[in-house]
């Protein structure tokens, strides 16, 4: 005969069973596994649903691409792809198509650690779109899933209602309206509920070696929002100790344990990922103003959006449930206090600013200010679910409940984030999910009462992303999808790709941050939270432009730094252009030169990296006729010309979050024309006359002098030097922390990696990202520690301890 918790679990008329089983229980497999299997269902039917409706990608015409999606999320699938294929230049350690060579171990641990990004191996690399849209619902519906297990792990209760919880997690706000473009985050939303079984498992002394491993596979697959997940579960296990009065030292030196382990075991990941972000670029620092408590209020409820508040919707029917737990005298006092303080406290702390500091890493981000939201959003479900695991909701909790929905909802009215459709939608669904908690007290009415749950949840759900579909483009930078013309640009590059003998360059316009990684070659645009202090100042210093203060570097078309970087060939004007001869990638400065010492003209340190002179400054900003005009306006925003009929050029300054990169007006016929801007910050302008039979020799020498042959890795360089060679060996790749060469770290001759060297005739140089060594020697401790017996408790040990010390609820 079944017991009491198979029928809570398996009945969908269960929800008012009550269960005395045991509390290390946990449901039985078929029902949870349906019960996963559903809330993944809907969670993924409604977010397409949702951009469906909308007509976004790609159910239709409207753009997905914005902000970071476009700009690193795309274009970082696409590389792993290439990587994954065979395709790259580089590998895991090495990146030599951006920013003229970069590491790629701290952007894999940031944007590419989640084993779903794998997946786009799959799809062909011209749907590189449509491979990143299917794993970013795959992620959210993982989520579902994944909160619907860790729901029926807490305590037994009717299957099919877990499912609509976990879905309600699955299709938060925080995931349809913030994460979608962001996917790395997702990646948080998965982990917190496996966190929390984790906590499960600590508790009540099971799995042991498996616990440390989820800890490990949530860390490395995306360590920010991991450290906040991590925040949130260990939340959640002092509660239920809390809860059950088994507040012991033993069990919470297990969980810091479990954690410290796993952790270590990604160390090797982790451990780069960190000093990359010690290395770069600082971006700008922000204060943390906390949201307007209407706008807080609104954001609980349907077709809301707002980039700086946060995003905590969870379907009505989940608000109801978390609202009646307090009122709902089947649960125990403890637990209704302690669970509904605990939400409203992970709530405030959203809020206040010390506590906003400690979701962050203590540092307030750049962009949205609630990047922790997925917490509450999880925090509320689960509340909700101890309130209906403990039975259905009495007329007196209902009630309660229906007046916190009603408080929550009359506090937004003041608030502008309102829409149209929001009381609508938050009045159908509060009337849905109270009728199907009226039905299913008659067993009979199990069935419609799941299906009234859960499509009031899959329709505020896709009404919400439908909203965000159609305001997001609006509100932020948005680029175009993959097309024709994208397919067109990457055949070219590929044509012209003759790596390493000289770089291709993708060039300009660019349409997003990364395209060399899109579209192929090796240049210098690149757009990471690790882009390196070194590469920008360098590219800055010779005339580089920017957006997203200093993080997101541009092309720079200018022929001098492109002998300097042996650019061969770049996309301009809509085709790709030969630049003619360029020095290799390894050439040689003579002995006695010192090492540029950059000042405020970008044509002066061009010359000096150059060695050569190869520009006049006029002091009133006429070049002589033949010599081509480059201006340099950091500050422009507007256009310039070479005279009044001159072709315009676009610039995009405003420093310090833009910076507009020197450019060519062309070339001077007409002696005494000079340069018209027109725009703002038109003031801060310098003129240098490029003269090509000067540079042409240049060249001719760095190229006689230089390298007889290269030869590059995934992880280093190597060249073969003329008989005699004496001086300073410069490699066209940005000096950032990693470069050893000849086993010494390497030197830095204008930024870019050099080594002296007197009579050798072959120099080598390898990268290893900082931290690589440090993090394998940490994971290795951690593996010793997670094998090693009496360290981490056995299963046998475990279920000796958990029969001498049983656990009640």
């Amino acid at each position: 005969m079944p017991d009491q918790t198979t029928l809570a679990v398996g009945s969908s008329a269960g929800i008012s069973a009550r269960t005395s089983a045991s509390p290390s229980a946990g449901p039985s497999a078929r029902p949870a596994f349906l019960a996963a299997l559903l809330a993944a269902f809907l969670t993924a039917f409604a977010v397409c649903a949702g951009d469906a409706v909308a007509r976004t990608f790609p159910f239709g015409p409207r753009r997905r691409g914005v902000n970071d999606l476009a700009n690193q999320f795309v274009p970082y699938h696409a590389h792993l792809w290439d990587l994954l294929h065979g395709r790259a230049d580089g590998g895991l350690l090495l990146n030599w198509q951006s920013g003229w060579g970069t590491s790629f171990l701290p952007d894999l641990g940031t944007y590419l650690g989640s084993p779903f990004a794998l997946l786009v191996a799959l799809f062909p690399r011209a749907d590189i779109e449509y491979a990143v849209y299917t794993v970013t619902v795959l992620k959210m519906a993982a989520a579902a899933a994944a909160m619907t297990v860790a729901l029926l792990r807490l305590r037994p209760g009717p299957w099919w209602a877990a499912a609509v919880l976990g879905a309600s997690y699955g299709l938060c706000g925080w995931a349809v309206i913030e994460a979608t473009y962001n996917p790395m985050w997702l990646d948080g939303l998965i982990a917190f509920p496996l966190l929390c079984l984790v906590g499960e498992w600590v508790r009540e002394g099971r799995r042991p070696l498996v616990g440390p491993l989820v800890v490990a596979l949530c860390w490395v697959a995306n360590f920010y929002t991991a450290y906040m997940a991590t925040i949130g579960a260990a939340l959640v296990l002092l509660v239920r100790l809390a809860a059950a009065d088994a507040l012991r030292v033993r069990t919470l030196a297990r969980a810091v344990l479990t954690v410290v382990v796993g952790t270590g075991l990604a160390a090797p990941v982790l451990v780069p990922v960190f000093l990359g972000s010690t290395h770069a670029y600082p971006g700008w620092t922000k204060e943390f103003r906390p949201a307007d408590g209407t706008d807080f209020l609104a954001r609980l409820l349907p077709a809301t959006y707002s980039f700086a508040t946060p995003a905590a919707f969870l379907g009505t029917g989940t608000l109801l449930l978390a609202g009646a737990l307090i009122f709902h005298r089947k649960v125990p006092r403890r637990e209704r206090w302690l669970w509904t303080g605990f939400a409203v406290a992970v709530a405030l702390s959203l809020q206040w600013g010390p506590t906003h500091l400690v979701w962050h890493v203590f540092a307030t981000p750049n962009g949205s200010p609630y990047r922790q939201t997925f917490v509450l959003s999880g925090v509320l479900v689960i509340a909700a679910w101890i309130g209906l695991s403990h039975g259905r909701p009495g007329r007196r909790a209902l009630l309660g409940g229906t007046g916190v929905v009603a408080a929550v909802a009359v506090g937004a009215t003041a608030s502008d984030l309102v829409t149209g459709w929001t009381y609508p939608l938050l009045a159908a669904g509060l009337a849905a999910a109270c009728g199907a908690l009226w039905l299913a007290r008659r067993g009979r009415y199990g069935v419609v009462a799941a299906v009234l749950l859960a499509g009031a949840l899959v329709g505020q759900a896709a009404a919400t992303t439908a909203y965000a579909d159609r305001e997001r483009p609006g509100r932020l930078d948005d680029y175009p999808a993959w097309g024709a013309e994208q397919d067109r640009r990457t055949a070219a590059l590929a044509g012209a790709d003759g790596w390493p003998a000289y770089r291709t360059d993708s060039g300009r316009p660019q349409i997003t941050g990364n395209e060399p990684l899109l579209f192929g070659g090796q240049g210098a645009a690149y757009y990471s939270s690790h882009t390196p202090k070194v590469l920008t100042r360098t590219l800055a210093a010779l005339g580089g432009g920017w957006t997203s203060n200093g993080r997101n570097l541009q092309s720079l078309d200018n022929p001098v730094t492109d002998a300097l970087f042996g650019v061969g060939a770049r996309w301009r004007d809509e085709g790709v252009v030969r630049t003619g001869p360029v020095p290799p990638l390894v050439t040689v400065r003579p002995e006695g030169a010192g090492a540029p010492r950059y000042g405020a003209s970008p044509f002066r340190n061009q010359e000096m990296l150059l060695g050569s002179s190869v520009y006049t400054l006029p002091a009133d900003g006429v070049c002589p006729v033949g010599s081509e005009v480059f201006l340099w306006a950091p500050n422009l925003k507007g256009t310039a010309s070479l005279g009044p009929g001159g072709r315009p050029v676009k610039l995009n300054g405003g420093l310090p979050k833009r910076r507009a990169a020197l450019t060519s007006l062309g070339v001077q016929e007409t002696a005494g024309t000079a340069a018209v801007l027109k725009g703002k910050g038109t003031k801060d302008r310098r003129i240098g006359c490029l003269d090509r039979g000067r540079l042409a020799a240049a060249v001719a020498g760095l190229r006689a002098s230089g390298a007889v042959s290269v030869d590059v890795t995934d992880s280093g360089i190597r060249a073969e030097l003329p008989p005699g060679t004496r001086g300073t060996v410069v490699v066209a790749a940005p000096r950032i922390a990693g470069w050893t060469c000849g086993g010494r770290p390497a030197d830095s001759y204008g930024g870019l990696v050099a080594v002296r060297v007197s009579g050798e005739t072959s120099v080598a140089c390898e990268f290893r990202p900082p931290g690589l060594r440090a993090g394998l020697g940490v994971g290795a401790v951690a593996l010793l520690l997670w094998v090693l017996p009496g360290v981490m408790p056995t299963p046998a040990s475990a279920r000796k301890s958990r029969d001498q010390t049983p656990l009640s609820r």
